[in-house]
Formats: C-alpha cells, sequence, structure tokens
C-alpha cells in the first residue's frame, strides 16, 4: 500500500529544512569570522609600528611621512592577505554546500524509491531522478525476463520506437551489462553527439538485488545544459543500480500477489454463488 504523499512530502521538507539551517548558521559563521580576520590584521599592524614608532624617533615631516606610508602598505598588504584567506573560506564553504545538496538529493531520490509498492509509480519516480537529477534527455529502463533472458523496455523518455527492440543477455553493450552486471561508462564527451546510437548508450547501469542482475538503465543523450557527469550523477547511477532494483522488484512481486489475490477471491465468491 502506497504510503500518504503527505507524509512523504513532510518528511522531505523537514530533511531539507535541517540542511538549510546549517547553510544559514555557516554564513553566519563565515561573516563573523571575516570581520574578526580584518579586525586581528588592523590591530597587528598598528601594534607592530607602534613598536617601532616608540624605537625609532621621527626628526621631521618627511619621515613622518614615510613613517606612514610604509604603515599603509603594510596594512593594505595585510588586508589583501585575509582577503585572499577569506575567499579560501568561502570556496570551502561552497564545496560544503554542495555536498550537503547532493546528500539532500540523494535521501529524497531514496526516500522516493521505498514511498510506494506500485510498480507503475516506482518506474515513474525512477524516470523522474534519472531526468532532473541526472539530467537525461533520451534513456529507458529495461527489465529482465528470466525465461527468455531478453531485455524489454518498460519505460523511457525521448526515445524513438526502433529503440524499443528486445535485447538478448550477452548481446551488445546493454546485453554485456546484464550478464556481467559492471556498469558500462563510453569513453569521451558526452555531449559529443552526431546522432543517437541505440547499440552504443552513454551509460548502462545494470539494476542488481545481490549480485543477480533483473534489468538495466539505459542512457542514450543528455540535455543541453548537461555538459558532463559530476560526482553526484555517479552516487546516483550507484544508489540506482541498488535500491531501484529493489523498488522495482519488490513492487512487481507485490502487483503479482495482489492479481492472485484478486483471482483466488474471485474463485472463492463464484464457488459461494454456486453453494
Amino acid at each position: 500500500m502506497d504510503k500518504d504523499p503527505g507524509t512523504l512530502n513532510k518528511k522531505v521538507e523537514e530533511f531539507l529544512q535541517v540542511f538549510k539551517k546549517g547553510e544559514e548558521f555557516t554564513q553566519e559563521l563565515l561573516r563573523e569570522n571575516e570581520k574578526l580576520r580584518y579586525r586581528l590584521a588592523q590591530l597587528e599592524e598598528v601594534n607592530k609600528f607602534s613598536d617601532r614608532e616608540g624605537t625609532f624617533k621621527v626628526h621631521s615631516l618627511e619621515e613622518r611621512l614615510r613613517f606612514l606610508e610604509e604603515e599603509n602598505r603594510n596594512l593594505l598588504d595585510r588586508y589583501r592577505q585575509v582577503e585572499e584567506e577569506n575567499k579560501d573560506f568561502a570556496s570551502r564553504y561552497i564545496e560544503v554546500e554542495a555536498e550537503n545538496n547532493n546528500l539532500a538529493n540523494l535521501y529524497v531520490a531514496s526516500y522516493q524509491l521505498h514511498s510506494t509498492l506500485d510498480f507503475n509509480e516506482s518506474l515513474k519516480i525512477i524516470l523522474e531522478i534519472v531526468m532532473n537529477l541526472i539530467g537525461a534527455e533520451e534513456f529507458s529502463i529495461m527489465m529482465l525476463d528470466e525465461k527468455t533472458h531478453e531485455l524489454a523496455v518498460v519505460a523511457q523518455e525521448g526515445m524513438g520506437p526502433e529503440a524499443r527492440d528486445t535485447i538478448k543477455t550477452g548481446e551488445g553493450v546493454v546485453g554485456k551489462v546484464a550478464k556481467d552486471g559492471e556498469a558500462y561508462y563510453r569513453e569521451g564527451d558526452p555531449t559529443d553527439l552526431t546522432g543517437v546510437d541505440y547499440t552504443h548508450p552513454l551509460v548502462c547501469i545494470p539494476l542488481k538485488i545481490k549480485e543477480h542482475v533483473i534489468g538495466a538503465i539505459v542512457i542514450y543523450k543528455l540535455l543541453i545544459q548537461k555538459t558532463q557527469f559530476s560526482n553526484m550523477d555517479y552516487e546516483l547511477f550507484s544508489m540506482l543500480a541498488g535500491h531501484a532494483a529493489t523498488a522495482l522488484f519488490s513492487s512487481k512481486l507485490y502487483s503479482q500477489s495482489e492479481r492472485k489475490l484478486s483471482t483466488i477471491q474471485s474463485f472463492l465468491d463464484l464457488l459461494k454463488e454456486k453453494q
């Protein structure tokens, strides 16, 4: 039975709020850190030149001017140094923020995958993850038929009818991935496409439960704004390999059991009517 969508959205929103509060707190710390570092640099220079002024007597206006000019240059140099240090802190903050967003996306994607036992809804969620989080334009989800040992498209986005043929295990890139259980990433620039070749996908991710392959996610083309795969993408590929497989397998079993129960119930009802 599906979980309450309102409850799901609330849990996701609560999780994202945690990251938002952490982000706001980190920004405040960076601002305060910057103020303190500038103030510290100023005090260091004032103390340094105060000591020098006490040691060396200034006998003329010209010497005093040179002294002040040197003090000003040193203050500027120190401020530039502090600015570089602040830039370094800001750069680290951006990296941490990106990691937090990645974790939030992974959490939301994982939670959504296990929020339903409806097979078609599970397919829809996987399509949305691959499209919105990875940035794929043309791709398909294929499931393996244990009897025929063929992969068939069960859901797709943006693909032509010629890409919906079944693929035997071991044949071509996709068939080899299904047989070996190892992900495939095409070498070279993922945006360098003269035309989509459905025999040579960009990426093929096996859907595995332990070492048993039940299907594959096959990506042929990325969205125009997607220029390369990020670390986040590879984390999502890894997550999908296991979590999407589990979600699809569980929902498929549940759907089959529901149909069997419905058939048995109909048979029992028929027997009751004949009595």
